[in-house]
């Protein structure tokens, strides 16, 4: 039997029955309940109509019913299409109609949007609301959640070796998309990063997943802090985790509380807890501080790592964490497309930011294809191989430019240039799709935010690019000071000077009260360009 997330899950449930598979808001699912619950679920969805090949939109937050939810649609052979909370109604009918998806698990506080856009959606056959106590009534054309207690759970089978799993990406370059890539292959790679934690190869068939779990002395008991919508959040946070049979411990809460996250670390006693970036590990790293100015610091010792991909993580805050924890910091460099490489930071081993050693097979190409020297200067994209996606749902022309053969080897894309050091590692320059062209230079806004970052006003920043009659594009930065910051434009453009060249020095500053990004911590860079636009008419 192919190791698919549905079989791989279903070994996890016979191997450890009485574990805790899903620890939220002081529910505990263990993992006999977890995969019982999915197969009734899933019994729900083959009643309606799905099958192998079909697709479940899951409209939720970070919860428990997030993920059976998902088992559920790995059980039919089916696909979870994961959706964004914050979307609005023309972007929820958008992504639900581009995925072709036929069910929809929605979060009951979202029920009066499904009711607006319920006629918009004719592929839907069912409709499926979670309570999750707000005010909102049960939709008169949808089923309860937990009217699944009342299925037959759905008898284990084998998953089509030809399944496809798929994420959607953010859209931060145009409409969501999604990256589909096979759910066999892919499953696979969830148990080759769960292996490689042990040090050991990587099984291949149910019977060799078993052996795995038993050489497994401790499961691992992992936080996913930004949302499981997102890739990091559900592959790092929850996949892994789950490959393991070990437990995930989430807060459906919306918002960065980071008190909360360290209460939830010390008190399940979590050993790894994902992020993105200095977006959540600036506000983690304030609460230790916070905690400890207050005489009650916290003791989160079972705690070894904290692991972070899609958004920069500066050196100067991983150091600052490093003097309240002593765990290994991993700053994962990837996308949806494919994964690039990896620093390691402790308190043994400095890293700098953005600089990364190159996952195997990862390799460095000029807009002509020729592959970068390292330690030359040249900059260039990134091309990954091993798991390489399919391709863009419905998407033939996009496929076609960011997954391609070079020398008969084919690589994924995602967008990211970079140079490449005479030791082989890399420092990351930031997405193509961002860059700015300012009098014919090429200008990344994430270097111009790391070191604008570094002044001790800024809490957060984003920069921009412009309209500019003379330059093309001229460089805006939208900042948030701290609070107790007083943060004069010329003091900050000065101390930029000092770390850029004068052609990445932003030409203007915009102070806001806040930084707008995405509930996963990226940048929300349309916001940004909107706030530089309405400051240049005035």
């Amino acid at each position: 039997m192919a190791l698919h997330f549905a079989t791989i899950w279903e070994a996890a449930a016979d191997h450890a029955p009485q574990r805790e598979a899903v620890i939220c808001d002081g529910v505990s699912r263990r993992w006999g309940d977890y995969e019982d619950r999915a197969a009734r679920l899933a019994a729900m969805f083959e009643a309606a109509g799905l099958g192998p090949g079909s697709k479940v939109g899951i409209y939720l937050h970070n919860s428990i019913e997030y993920l059976e939810s998902q088992f559920a649609a790995f059980k039919i052979g089916g696909c979870p299409i994961n959706v964004n909370y914050r979307y609005k109604a023309d972007e929820l009918v958008y992504l639900l109609n581009n995925s072709d998806a036929e069910a929809v698990v929605f979060q009951g506080s979202y029920a009066m949007r499904i009711w607006e856009i319920r006629e918009r959606l004719p592929n839907i056959k069912l409709f499926v609301q979670v309570d999750d106590g707000s005010a909102e009534v049960l939709l008169d054309f949808a089923t309860a959640y937990e009217s699944l207690q009342r299925e037959a759970p759905l008898a284990r089978r084998a998953q089509p070796e030809d399944g496809v799993y798929m994420l959607y990406t953010g859209g931060t370059t145009g409409m969501p998309k999604g990256v589909m890539y096979p759910a066999t292959g892919f499953s696979a790679g969830m148990l080759g990063i769960a292996a490689a934690a042990h040090e050991v190869a990587p099984p291949t068939d149910v019977a060799g997943y078993q052996t795995f779990l038993d050489a497994i002395e401790t499961a691992p008991r992992s936080l996913p802090a930004c949302p499981m919508m997102h890739g990091t959040g559900m592959w790092l946070g929850c996949m892994t985790t789950h490959a393991q049979a070990g437990t995930v411990v989430a807060t459906s809460k919306l918002g960065l509380d980071a008190h909360r996250l360290w209460q939830l670390v010390q008190m399940h006693q979590v050993n790894e807890m994902v992020i993105v970036g200095d977006a959540f590990a600036r506000p983690l790293l304030q609460a230790l501080e916070e905690a400890r100015d207050a005489g009650e610091p916290y003791r989160p010792a079972a705690l070894k790592q904290l692991v972070s991909s899609g958004v920069m993580w500066s050196a100067e805050i991983k150091a600052g964490l490093l003097e309240h924890l002593d765990v290994a910091l991993i700053d994962i460099m990837g996308s949806s497309e494919g994964g690039m490489g990896m620093s390691v930071t402790s308190r043994e081993a400095k890293a700098d930011t953005a600089k990364f050693q190159l996952n195997e097979g990862v390799k460095v190409f000029t807009e002509d294809d020729r592959e970068v020297e390292p330690g030359s200067g040249v900059m260039g994209m990134i091309g990954t191989t091993g798991l390489v996606p399919i391709g863009y749902y419905k998407d033939d022309s996009k496929s076609a430019a960011t997954f391609r053969e070079i020398d008969g080897v084919r690589y994924s894309f995602p967008g990211d240039f970079a140079t490449v050091e005479a030791d082989g590692s890399i420092t990351l320059l930031g997405r193509g799709s961002a860059c700015i062209n300012t009098a014919g230079e090429k200008v990344f806004p994430e270097e111009v935010e790391e070191a604008l970052k570094r002044h001790p006003a800024v809490r957060d920043t984003l920069v921009v690019g412009q309209p500019d009659e003379r330059f093309g594009e001229r460089i805006v930065a939208v900042v948030a000071a701290t609070d107790d910051g007083a943060l004069a434009e010329d003091a900050l453009l000065d101390f930029a000077r000092e770390q850029l060249a004068s052609y990445k020095i932003p030409r203007q500053v915009c102070l806001v009260p806040e930084v707008r990004r995405a509930p996963n911590g990226k940048a929300d860079y349309k916001w940004a360009k909107a706030v530089a636009a309405e400051a240049a008419k005035r």
